[in-house]
């Protein structure tokens, strides 16, 4: 999911993943191992592709109405499989932090709101991003704000202006007086440093195939909701242990809502 402007506010978090290396986690059909389940590259192509003729058909039918006929571009759904794969294990750890915190989430955003606006209705991407949005506020309201450090709201901030949000060429001393004044990403560095705990705890690899995994993320501006590519925390090396039995892993086929 790219920037674009939806219909609910949520902030950032970060993710810190490893390339798939260590023996029994490199299978070349898998595109993400969290703990002991995976998400296969399978799942992720047939959300992609479903979502892909969903939103064909949405656009191909608006321009009927009007006596036109859209481009190739125009039929081009903005959701790469990048996005797909990031909020599958964005909800995955997302769920497993708000249990283990006890924060409440509650049933904000809905799929079919989601589907319109996005143009893919009845999508399993649809369900998806509905149930990752009404995770991230539960996180971003029930965590305690953390403070920010120079390097994360560097990270921040580069998200921010490549998603358009905020103006290039401020200094370090400069984001730290603008981000004084917006609470919100104290609550951003918060559920950041939640999901990287998660992250090396349960040993997160993804398929080389993908980038770093990053969450999308939605901030209420003057011009309306954007969404951006939230930042995520570089890991540290590839994952090397071989020596210690993997566990048995199995699909996570589990639909979006719970």
């Amino acid at each position: 999911m790219r920037a674009r402007r939806l219909i609910a506010a949520a902030s950032v978090a970060a993710l810190a993943v490893f390339a798939l290396a260590a023996c029994g986690r490199s299978a070349p059909d898998v595109a993400a191992y969290v703990g002991d389940r995976t998400y296969s590259v399978d799942r992720v192509d047939a959300i992609h592709d479903e979502a892909q003729a969903a939103y064909e058909e949405s656009v191909k039918a608006s321009a009927a109405q009007q006596g036109a006929t859209p481009s190739p571009e125009q039929l081009k759904l903005n959701v790469d499989r990048q996005d797909i794969l990031n909020l599958l294990v964005g909800i995955d750890l997302g769920k497993r932090i708000a249990e283990e915190k006890k924060v409440e989430v509650q049933d904000q955003l809905s799929a079919a709101q989601i589907g319109k606006e996005l143009g893919v209705p009845d999508t399993e991407y649809a369900q998806l991003a509905a149930e990752w949005y009404d995770l991230y506020l539960g996180l971003e309201a029930g965590l305690p704000p953390a403070e920010l450090t120079d390097d994360s709201r560097g990270d921040l901030y580069d998200a921010l202006v490549k998603a358009g949000v905020a103006p290039a060429g401020w200094s370090a001393d400069e984001q730290r007086q603008q981000f004084e004044q917006a609470p919100f990403t104290r609550q951003v560095s918060a559920v950041s440093a939640a999901l990287q705990d998660e992250v090396e705890k349960l040993d997160v690899t993804v398929n080389p195939r993908f980038r770093a995994l990053e969450i999308p993320a939605l901030l209420q501006t003057q011009s309306g909701l954007r969404q951006y590519d939230l930042p995520y925390v570089h890991g540290n090396g590839q994952v090397t242990d071989v020596s210690t039995p993997e566990p048995v892993a199995t699909e996570a086929t589990g639909q979006a809502a719970s």
